[in-house]
């Protein structure tokens, strides 16, 4: 084959053919089947991000595990998509898009099958790192696949049109989980993506392009990568343990330890070598290390919100997953129609301003959100939910503007992979956090309103109340008060967890608030 886009030694052959014989075989609609082709697989690994979120309360039931294990299902996806984002540049640089993707859509595939049949927790957590590695080699694609197919005046709309599939996937990822759970129960959740992403695996094989590239191999940043694994498994390992040994414990100390030494070597490493998977001088120009800081906290605010509200509702409400489902559902489909604004809007107004104005909705939503209760309607919450993701939807296309603009021309490439870095590590590191803080007010709450019952003349008649009914349904005398104190105690960790939910949406609504200050400094003018 010839191939007048790669280099002779990557024409054809195993590497697939280049894009010019591509273009030559398909003709004119090869670039939208390309699109596609990158779109059906992307869709599938994101789906996975937040589907899961909706079958938590049943993997808890299932393996008898609390927040501290159920969370790591959620952030070790997350973990894994934002160590794998920053290889996807030196993996379609060696190998081309086409065995890019394919190996990672066969990772992603292999991924649902051993999270789908996990006997337990620990081998659910891998498997769940196996889809986000997956998801991480797979989600930029379809950008590079766009820029390189597409004139630069078409390239708006193609990106319009598969912005708008890419975020579809969560939107109704949650909706179709929670009807799935419900009729089939909580592993078929994870084989949802199979078929689209075997779907995207044989259009992939037809459509997408070899290695374009000439000349040598570009080295692998090896060192770096090992470096920043350690780090993000160090930290979210840490973080997770310190809930259940104590914050003072010597493996959580250990394991912090480690994370803050393999973060101080990966950037001492990156300064140094000539080939950074993550250039940290990025963030010595005020622009870009704003909008980086801004992504952080809009990845663990929205990942964040995400998991705890179906977790509220499930949980306190008694939801079932699909109504769970269809809760985030509005504001997926909000986000979906400000996208296409918000992207006119970051090409003609400053940064700051859709930023800020995204951070105070976001922040306005999260402040909502502390004044649920068992009895907060449906249309209430998702009215609440949805004007924060009008807020994201709104600054997500100025923040990614805005970070690489404020960069020079050859740190732009680099660019792009780290502020979507930032944003996956703040979703990361979001739901972690999270989800400590929850259990933890949920522990202070339930030791404090226990302390008020001793004595008090409400709750000897409640008791009483209950030990009466227990009798009526002949429940033996030696039983009934214990049972009373159950039920009692039942009440009061309830409660207790209505108010650790409240106290951690105003943890989201003030991490919002802080952010307005990198915004503020990103209007400042620079010197000079």
């Amino acid at each position: 084959m010839s191939d007048a886009t790669a280099g002779p030694a990557w024409s054809g052959g195993w590497a697939g053919p280049g894009i010019a014989e591509l273009q030559a075989r398909w003709g004119a609609p090869y670039r939208w089947l390309v699109t596609l082709a990158a779109m059906i697989g992307t869709v599938a690994t994101i789906l996975s991000a937040t589907i899961v979120n909706v079958a938590l309360p049943q993997v808890m039931g299932a393996f008898g595990i609390g927040q501290d294990h159920a969370q790591l299902i959620a952030t070790a996806f997350l973990a894994a998509v934002t160590a794998t984002m920053l290889l996807n540049g030196w993996l379609v640089d060696s190998f081309g898009c086409r065995l890019t993707y394919a190996a990672a859509i066969a990772m992603f595939v292999a991924g649902s099958i051993v999270s789908g049949s996990a006997p337990n927790e620990g081998v659910l957590i891998a498997g769940r790192v196996l889809q986000g590695a997956a998801a991480g080699m797979v989600q930029p694609l379809g950008m590079q696949i766009i820029f390189q197919v597409f004139p630069a005046d078409r390239r708006g709309s193609a990106m319009g049109l598969y912005a708008v599939g890419v975020v579809m996937a969560p939107a109704l990822g949650p909706t179709l989980g929670g009807v799935i759970v419900d009729e089939f129960g909580w592993r078929a959740v994870f084989f949802l993506g199979v078929p689209f992403a075997l779907l995207g695996l044989v259009l992939g094989l037809v459509f997408l392009p070899g290695p374009t590239r000439d000349g040598a191999r570009r080295r692998f940043d090896g060192p770096g990568f090992a470096l920043l694994v350690v780090a993000l498994l160090a930290l979210l390992t840490g973080l997770a343990s310190g809930q259940r040994e104590g914050w003072s414990s010597d493996r959580v100390v250990v394991e912090l330890c480690v994370a803050a030494t393999a973060t101080v070597g990966f950037v001492l490493w990156e300064l140094r070598t000539d080939t950074p998977m993550l250039n940290p001088r990025l963030f010595a120009v005020r622009g870009f290390a704003c909008s980086a800081a801004v992504g952080v906290v809009y990845g663990a605010a929205l990942f964040g919100s995400t998991y705890l509200a179906p977790l509220f509702v499930q949980t306190i409400q008694g939801y079932t997953a699909t109504r769970a489902g269809l809760l985030l559902m509005p504001a997926g489909l909000a986000m979906v129609l400000v996208f296409p604004i918000a992207g006119r809007i970051a090409d003609r107004v400053p940064p700051f301003g859709p930023i800020g104005v995204g951070l105070v909705l976001f922040g306005i939503s999260a402040w909502l959100m502390t004044g649920i209760g068992t009895d907060t309607a449906f249309w209430t919450l998702a009215l609440w939910i949805l004007v924060g993701r009008i807020g994201f939807g709104l600054a997500m296309p100025s923040m990614n503007a805005g970070a690489l603009r404020a960069l020079p021309p050859r740190w732009v490439g680099q660019g792009s992979g780290a502020v979507n870095f930032a944003r996956q590590f703040g979703g990361a590191l979001g739901v972690n956090l999270l989800s400590i803080l929850l259990e933890r007010r949920t522990q202070l709450h339930a030791q404090a309103l226990t302390a008020t019952q001793d004595g008090h003349g409400a709750t000897r008649e409640v008791l009483q109340e209950v030990e009466r009914l227990l009798a009526q349904d002949g429940i033996a005398d030696g039983m009934r008060q214990a049972m009373a104190h159950e039920y009692l105690g039942q009440m009061l960790l309830s409660q207790a967890s209505m108010l650790a939910f409240r106290d951690t949406f105003l943890a989201v609504a003030l991490i919002c608030v802080l952010a307005l200050v990198p915004v503020a400094i990103m209007r400042r003018r620079p010197v000079g």
